[in-house]
């Protein structure tokens, strides 16, 4: 039986979001180590680290207690893809110099090292063009007096009006909202009250909901 032991990694800033998160890495993990398995005899997870770090940094306590599981039970280190150990070749082949170290990459299983660097080194040369490319097509838009980032000339103008357009139409309901304030009515009878009124939302519907309704308390400044 193949002994393994597993590393998942997530950026700091990528804690919350969605590009290949914890729960896809789980995943293709327990496929490899299930349906994928190449060892006879099945693959027995013996350990699991996640650290969450940008791929950018070498500081790694959880891989580096993951290195010292795997050389202590013999096992085999396992990431769900390549750029979970590293997103730069250097550090991966560091990591293939490693004596006693053996690792693998669930969404390559039948890759060796030789294959895992070359890898490793296509993958960084793609990135290098991609921020090269990426700089040139701001500087061609740039040249062409495209604004880039910032905020856009009259953005602060047109938000003011919304604004503006916002409170009017708040104050024309603080007859009706002022005094059921004061009884501590609740937002829902509140908005059956404005709808019993047949008064409008600002989108244009005539039902109104909590969260509708305790906006327009919050711009009346009631609450």
């Amino acid at each position: 039986m193949g002994l393994y032991v597993t590393y998942l990694r997530l950026s700091k800033e990528s804690r919350h979001g969605r590009n290949y998160g914890l729960e896809a890495q789980r995943r293709d993990l327990d496929i490899f180590l299930g349906a994928c398995c190449p060892d006879t005899g099945g693959c027995d997870e013996v350990g699991s680290y996640t650290e969450f770090q940008s791929g950018a940094h070498d500081d790694r306590p959880e891989l580096e207690k993951a290195i010292v599981h795997c050389r202590h039970k013999g096992a085999i280190l396992l990431v769900a893809k390549l750029d979970r150990l590293s997103r730069r070749v250097s550090f991966i082949a560091g990591l293939l110099e490693v004596k006693g170290l053996e690792f693998k990459v669930a969404c390559m299983p039948n890759a060796d090292k030789f294959q895992l660097h070359i890898y490793a080194s296509l993958a960084e040369q793609e990135r290098e063009f991609i921020s090269e490319r990426t700089k040139a097509g701001l500087q061609r838009a740039k040249e062409r007096g495209v604004m880039l980032g910032g905020i856009r000339p009259g953005i602060e103008k047109a938000n003011a009006a919304r604004r503006s357009q916002a409170t009017e139409a708040a104050e024309k309901l603080r007859g009706v909202l002022a005094p059921m304030v004061e009884r501590r009515e609740t937002l829902r009878v509140m908005g059956e009250a404005l709808e019993k009124a047949k008064i409008l939302t600002t989108g244009g519907s005539s039902k109104w909901n909590p969260t509708q309704v305790s906006r327009v308390v919050k711009r009346l400044q009631l609450a």
